[in-house]
């Protein structure tokens, strides 16, 4: 059923079927109400309502409505419509309903997600009929001529086809052929086919990029933007252009995902390891999972781009759902950085200790030779000044005496105090109370203490700092260093001259099963900004060891190590190979939830166990306000085969509603697919 038969549809019926805002999971079905005879042409199937609820007047959606209802007794009415407006359209409502049984979720957490606060005056100031545009003409393939299956793969979407692909884009691509324009391009194939657009990318940034390629190539007023950075009025603006027809291409940030966009062809999201594509709200979805559901019911095309591959989309490639879209050798190799690694062949012979250096003798000379033509890139694994300290003898971490979190050093000359509650080392100073030492030593520099020691050896050339609180969007040609944090790194007009990615083993030791490929995925985008053929020097990265996130960079390849980290995770049964969900919650609350839960046989309970200080830390302000609660400073991992996913998310469905029915004090919080778990 289709958009346009929501609004043409009779509102025929007594009852009206709403599914009411609740966040309860013994609740998450529909609800039958009474229609009097002055709501009737008004409640009419996705319109908003207020409902009596136990007592409270709540929000909710019209689904259906009905002629009769199907539960005896007497049904009470509804209060009010507070639009007309068919928001909730049947696509989006099932949908919704999908990726809520995906992930173990209640409805009523996905469509708080999924449709907008109503703004009354975007409402009233919005013209219902679709003012005309001229049609779009098809483009050249441009960009996608440099991949070998990219003309073949437009034409299918050009013929009304849906076909799914896994677009590795190459780096250091001159502005006409970036990976913004190359999404442009098949927005406008679309288009020009009579089908609708939906393109999603993990920021604002991003989204800037993609918003001039499309600017350029299509003109203004053919797209609207979807990000969490409008105004309400801006963004409600937005979803009734798309919901009512006036825009069919949709650009923006993870809650695009569910625009309510007429016909849609083509879904396309870039970059799909970047945690900003995955909600960290309930039910904690990630938007590639979205898009794929919704390419599945609707026939839509699919992409998936990005310069690394993640493990979602190697598995896709693997099953044969997607078709990887990448260039040959010859011009891979052509477009590629020149990728080094400091403290190798003669670095150590030549520059003693400094060529291992928190800036290597090696990312020095690079620097300085660069520096004649353009600005230079430094990333850097952390923010701050010296975020993270240890004891200088025996490299004990630094905890709070209050708390056990991170001491850090926030600038030079102040005192060391903690990351999680502020408080400072006591006056008498720092003593190791594993060996005595009153010595500290810095774990890991950060991006002001690595802009102040570039800034000395550098003398006048300016220095940009680019994270968070202060991310930069562009820096211009001239010389100039730029520190920067992964994922703030600005786009150089023209590209940078040279790249340097320091402490490498920071990003290789991140505290996550993905660690290698998040590592790989961090300096590919910051590599993939230099100029084509320009160097890029990889320091820190452990001695002696031939690290494969490393080798996949100096080859330029991140297939190979998907791969690799597949074929690993199918062997000791890792997500992806199967399927994970994590329980959080106190200790005696989630051993009593796990015998609540039926799960099915094939199941494998691991844990519960103690969560780390910084997971508790992030989980204690949301969970434990009530001092009745118990701490939820324990986790527990359910592990079953791939098979067994509607099994698994079936039953932690009925165990959240089980316990909320009984109204357990306790919560536990249910995650299908955590990211950081581990």
């Amino acid at each position: 059923m289709g958009d346009e038969d929501i609004e043409q549809r009779p509102a025929a019926g007594p009852v009206a079927a709403v599914v009411v805002e609740t966040p309860l999971a013994h609740l998450d079905r529909v609800f039958e109400y009474a229609v009097p005879d002055e709501l009737a042409a008004d409640a009419v199937p996705g319109a908003r309502v207020r409902v009596r609820f136990s007592g409270r007047e709540l929000d909710g959606f019209v689904v259906e409505r009905r002629e009769r209802p199907q539960h005896d007794g007497r049904l009470t009415p509804l209060r009010r419509v507070v639009s007309p407006e068919p928001v909730l359209t049947p696509e989006v409502l099932a949908l919704c309903r999908a990726v809520a049984d995906r992930y173990a979720g209640t409805l009523s957490d996905v469509l708080r997600l999924a449709v907008p606060k109503r703004h009354a005056t975007a409402e009233r100031n919005l013209p219902l009929e679709c003012p005309p545009q001229e049609d779009v003409t098809a483009p050249a393939p441009g960009p996608w001529t440099a991949y070998p299956a990219g003309p073949a793969w437009l034409r299918r979407l050009a013929e009304g086809e849906g076909p799914a692909a896994a677009w590795t884009a190459l780096p250091g691509r001159a502005p006409a052929d970036d990976w913004p324009e190359a999404l442009a391009v098949a927005a406008a194939t679309a288009l020009a086919a009579g089908r609708g657009v939906l393109l999603v990318v993990p920021d604002h940034r991003d989204v800037d990029r993609l918003d001039a390629a499309l600017t350029a190539l299509l003109g203004k007023g053919r797209h609207v933007r979807l990000t969490a950075d409008q105004g309400p009025q801006a963004r409600y603006t937005a979803w009734l252009k798309v919901l009512r027809g006036h825009a069919r291409l949709v650009i923006g940030t993870r809650a695009a995902a569910f625009a309510p966009v007429h016909d849609l062809g083509l879904v396309a999201w870039w970059d799909d390891g970047d945690d900003l594509l995955a909600e960290p709200r309930a039910p904690y979805h990630h938007v590639g999972v979205v898009l794929g559901l919704r390419a599945a019911v609707t026939g839509a095309a699919l992409l998936a781009g990005g310069y690394s591959r993640s493990l979602r989309v190697q598995v896709g490639i693997q099953s044969g759902a997607l078709v990887p879209v990448e260039a040959d050798g010859a011009a891979l190799r052509a477009a590629a950085p020149r990728v080094t690694i400091a403290g190798e062949g003669v670095d150590e012979e030549r520059d003693g200790p400094a060529a291992r250096a928190h800036i290597p003798s090696r990312a020095w000379r690079v620097a300085k030779d660069a520096l004649v033509d353009g600005p230079v890139l430094v990333q850097v694994p952390r923010r701050g000044y010296l975020p993270a300290l240890s004891c200088a003898e025996c490299r004990t971490p630094v905890r709070c005496a209050r708390c056990q979190g991170a001491v850090a050093l926030g600038a030079a000359g102040t005192a060391p105090s903690c990351r999680w509650c502020g408080l400072a080392l006591a006056g008498s100073g720092f003593e190791c109370g594993h060996c005595g030492s009153r010595r500290l030593r810095s774990s890991v520099t950060g991006a002001r203490r690595t802009a102040e020691e570039i800034g000395r050896a550098f003398p006048g050339f300016p220095v940009h700092t680019s994270g968070s609180g202060e991310v930069l969007a562009t820096v211009g040609r001239e010389p100039a260093l730029v520190i920067a944090t992964p994922g703030a790194e600005p786009v150089a007009d023209g590209g940078y001259t040279a790249v340097l990615l320091l402490d490498a083993w920071a990003s290789l030791d991140l505290p996550v099963l993905d660690a290698p490929l998040e590592a790989l995925r961090r300096w590919m985008a910051a590599a993939a900004l230099a100029r084509q053929g320009r160097a890029v020097v990889l320091s820190g990265a452990p001695e002696a060891v031939a690290l494969p996130p490393v080798e996949a960079l100096v080859r330029w390849d991140p297939a190979w190590l998907a791969a690799r980290e597949l074929e690993e995770r199918r062997e000791l049964g890792l997500p992806p190979a199967v399927r994970m969900a994590q329980l959080t919650g106190g200790r005696r609350p989630l051993e009593e939830a796990l015998e609540q839960a039926d799960l099915p046989a094939s199941a494998q309970v691991l844990g519960p166990v103690r969560l780390s200080p910084a997971a508790a830390a992030l989980r204690r302000a949301a969970v434990d306000a009530d001092p009745d609660r118990a701490p939820a400073d324990h986790h527990a991992l359910v592990r079953v085969p791939l098979g067994e996913t509607a099994a698994l998310t079936r039953a932690l469905l009925a165990l959240k509603a089980f316990r909320s029915a009984r109204k357990e004090a306790d919560i536990i919080t249910v995650r299908v697919d955590p990211l950081d778990t581990f």
